[in-house]
């Protein structure tokens, strides 16, 4: 089995807002002395692992990302016979096993004596949220409500036996490839088996205003004829490279040895990631976009990304076969200084409606037959996967 994956993806959006930055204007990057467009890592992480696609092929293998475990606990407590302070109680030890939990001030606390009942307990409830956002596994989750549901039954808080058993076998796949980060319990981190760059134009950018305005359907303009809204807000084009690593050993030893699990994983990431854009602005923009080119990577050698290919920015009068050029030409390189930096290599080009084993041959008769009725990028796919 080859060790790490490697995706490196062309994608072209047309005009769009695609990740804001503070000031809600697409976000940018200062590359090779010229501005570009920029979607984060977190971004696209979000958007691949909530798609239909992801969700579907993963579907009871995802996990939760909260900070509101702790409430869901306390509803699970809250039985006919079970009190509203031994609930709550009994909820926190449960909860703190995946973070600290907030704390009332004590001003707030010696206030608590002078709300009612209803407005005590919505307050007393503050406490039962983690501070941080904590991912939970499938199988954790079902043990945490195992666990409120004997806790209940018996009418005695966790056992502290009991609380170390709440982490179970990794099921959840979006935690086994994205890693889970616990400051305050790091005896429940999970090291991240996919690593994702932030996605970069290939080519320089200015970012543009649109002024746009709302008509109050029910103003005849007898009296005002003016727009009922007016705003404005940033937009630009760009053909996006992203870079994406696996490490699929890492991802099996997360997932306990699970390969069958982990093939299908990595199957639909990569779906994922060629198919499903970033949400933001979707609305407004229509903005989706499948990636114009694809070249996937198997190998033991080291990884390394190849946005060096862009430095110099794509400024020729077609991106798309330019960018392509580039890329190629530069993985070219580092394999004539490097020596083969992947074992083995396929691609799609949806610009040219072709694909197959990387380099292409010249030959259009050693071209690769479709397997049956699969299309190249289901080639592509099973090539990842294996």
């Amino acid at each position: 089995m080859s060790r790490f994956v490697q995706l490196h993806l062309l994608t072209s959006y047309p005009p769009a807002n695609l990740n804001r930055d503070d000031l809600g204007r697409p976000k940018t990057a200062k590359m090779g002395g010229v501005d570009r467009l920029r979607v984060s890592s977190q971004s696209l992480k979000r958007a691949w692992r909530t798609s239909d696609i992801f969700e579907e092929a993963m579907a009871g293998h995802l996990g939760k990302r909260t900070k509101e475990m702790g409430l869901k606990i306390y509803k699970k407590l809250m039985k006919p016979s079970v009190e509203h302070k031994d609930a709550l109680e009994w909820a926190k030890p449960i909860a703190e096993v995946f973070g600290k939990l907030k704390e009332l001030s004590k001003k707030d606390k010696d206030g608590l004596k002078n709300l009612s009942a209803e407005e005590r307990i919505k307050r007393e409830l503050f406490e039962l949220e983690i501070e941080q956002l904590a991912f939970f596994d499938t199988e954790e989750e079902n043990a945490i409500y195992a666990l409120a549901d004997a806790v209940a039954d018996r009418k005695e808080g966790p056992r502290k036996e009991e609380l170390g058993l709440l982490r179970k076998k990794m099921h959840a796949v979006d935690i086994a490839l994205f890693g889970r980060m616990l400051a305050s319990v790091p005896d429940y981190n999970v090291e991240a088996a996919c690593q994702v760059a932030h996605a970069i134009s290939v080519h320089p950018t200015v970012i543009e205003d649109d002024y746009f305005t709302a008509v109050d359907d029910l103003n005849d303009g007898s009296e005002d004829a003016g727009a009922a809204h007016i705003g404005e807000t940033g937009f630009a084009a760009g053909l996006f490279y992203s870079y994406i690593c696996l490490n699929r050993k890492l991802l099996e030893e997360n997932l306990g040895g699970d390969k069958e699990l982990a093939q299908r994983t990595v199957k639909a990431l990569s779906e994922a990631a060629v198919k499903v854009p970033p949400e933001g602005k979707q609305n407004s923009f229509g903005s989706r976009a499948y990636a114009s080119y694809v070249l996937a990577e198997k190998g033991n050698q080291q990884p390394r990304s190849l946005s060096v290919a862009f430095l110099k920015p794509i400024t020729g009068s077609d991106y798309g076969v330019d960018a392509i050029s580039a890329l190629t030409t530069h993985l070219s390189n580092m394999d004539e200084v490097y020596g083969n930096c992947a074992d083995s290599r396929i691609f799609v080009n949806a610009l040219s409606g072709s694909g197959g084993t990387y380099p292409a041959s010249q030959d259009e008769s050693a071209q690769p037959e479709k397997k049956g009725q699969k299309t190249l990028f289901e080639q592509l796919l099973d090539f990842v996967s294996e």
